[in-house]
This record gives structure tokens, C-alpha cells and sequence, in this order.
């Protein structure tokens, strides 16, 4: 695995997240310092983890991977993994601020309790909501995206190599196959789509075609 260099130390991000949730949420309570002190070294490791097979520039430097707090794409993908770690601790309103935080600088709407997977990739995810689906490991997700359930509450499960492209939206009883590609103003709502397939068009006139470019190499390395 790629060592991961960061643009700041832990202790210099724990304090540079410290001041921006007391700026934006000055309500007179305290922050949980110890946890969120936790809540960042785990999100760091994670960072490693997520961060080894990308491979965009953006993500590396030499043969190490490359975090940097001022890129807004790896910001809201550190306080994702953030808010995501206050919350398995029990620790409810620091997850909710360190969330919200997220949605007032990125737009982004993952909630804290949702599981994104071990590598994923968020790019300009400016307007996307990830609702309590079940995520595939190796997954792309780009802005204005919409991953959520219909009147029923049941949610997508998408497989292993997803890339959801620009203000697509998948809801519902979907299930989708590994190396799927949902294109760019489309949307699918309880589906069942195979492996190797790229669906393009709108619900219930979905055209589907084969994958044959392997696009999911064009993220990460496997």
C-alpha cells in the first residue's frame, strides 16, 4: 500500500476542523476533543486505504498518496470518514456537525451513518445525496448525483465498480451488477441491471448497452 503524505499533520487537521465547527456552529457546547482527536487519526488511515489505488494526479505523488486539506473533492471525502467515525463511537452531535459541515462547504449530503466503501471517489460532488443504499466496493460518484429509496423505503444495491456520472440518479429496488455505469441526466428506479452494462436514458425508457471500455480503470488501478 502507498504511504499517504498529507498537506497537514493529524494534530494540525484535528485543530483546523476544530475551528471550523466552532465557527459554524457556535451553540455553546463544547466539542468531544478526545473523540474527535480519534475521529480524524482513523479518518487519516482510512484516507490511506481509500486513497492507494486512485489514480489521478490529484491523488499522487510519486509512490505515495497525496492528501490535501484545500482540494474540496479529498476535504469532503476526509469529513465523510470524519463524521462516519464520531458516529460508530456513540458520538451523535459531533457526527451531525462535522455532516453538516460537509453539506455547507461541498454540498454534499452523506449522511453520517451511511457505509461507503473501503475505495471510493467523489468528484465535484457538489449537490449529490447518498442515501442508505448498500455500496460496492471501487465506486465513482460525480456532482448532482442522487442515490436514494422510493415511498417504500427500499434503497439500491450497487456492485463492485460503480460509476454514477453527472446528476444521475439510481432509487429504489435496484440491483446492480459489477462494472455498472449509470450516464451522465439518467436515472433508474427499481431495476435489475446485469454485470458489464452502462444504462443511459431515463426510467422507464432506459436504453442499456455493454460496457466495453473497462471505464472503472480510468479511476483506479486493480
Amino acid at each position: 500500500m502507498r504511504d499517504l503524505e498529507s498537506s497537514l499533520s493529524r494534530t494540525a487537521l484535528t485543530n483546523y476542523l476544530s475551528k471550523q465547527l466552532q465557527f459554524y456552529y457556535p451553540d455553546g457546547y463544547s466539542l468531544n476533543e478526545k473523540v474527535l482527536d480519534y475521529s480524524v487519526s482513523l479518518a487519516i488511515d482510512r484516507l490511506r486505504i481509500c486513497f492507494d489505488p486512485i489514480v489521478s494526479k490529484y491523488y499522487v505523488n510519486g509512490s505515495s498518496s497525496k492528501f490535501n486539506h484545500l482540494n474540496g473533492d479529498q476535504y469532503a471525502m476526509f469529513l465523510y470518514f470524519v463524521s462516519n467515525n464520531a458516529y460508530l463511537v456513540g458520538e451523535e452531535n459531533l457526527a451531525s456537525k462535522i455532516f453538516l459541515l460537509n453539506k455547507a462547504m461541498f454540498g454534499l449530503d452523506a449522511f453520517y451513518s451511511i457505509k461507503l466503501p473501503e475505495h471510493f471517489l467523489l468528484v465535484h460532488p457538489l449537490g449529490t445525496i447518498l442515501g442508505n443504499a448498500a455500496y460496492g466496493d471501487y465506486l465513482v460518484i460525480y456532482q448532482g448525483v442522487t442515490v436514494g429509496s422510493t415511498n417504500n423505503g427500499h434503497y439500491p444495491t450497487l456492485g463492485e465498480s460503480t460509476i454514477l456520472y453527472s446528476n444521475s440518479s439510481i432509487l429504489g429496488n435496484c440491483i446492480t451488477g459489477k462494472n455498472f455505469v449509470l450516464a451522465a441526466n439518467s436515472s433508474l428506479i427499481n431495476s435489475k441491471i446485469e454485470d458489464n452494462k452502462v444504462a443511459l436514458g431515463n426510467y422507464p425508457s432506459n436504453k442499456i448497452i455493454n460496457n466495453s471500455n473497462n471505464l472503472i480503470s480510468n479511476y483506479f488501478r486493480r
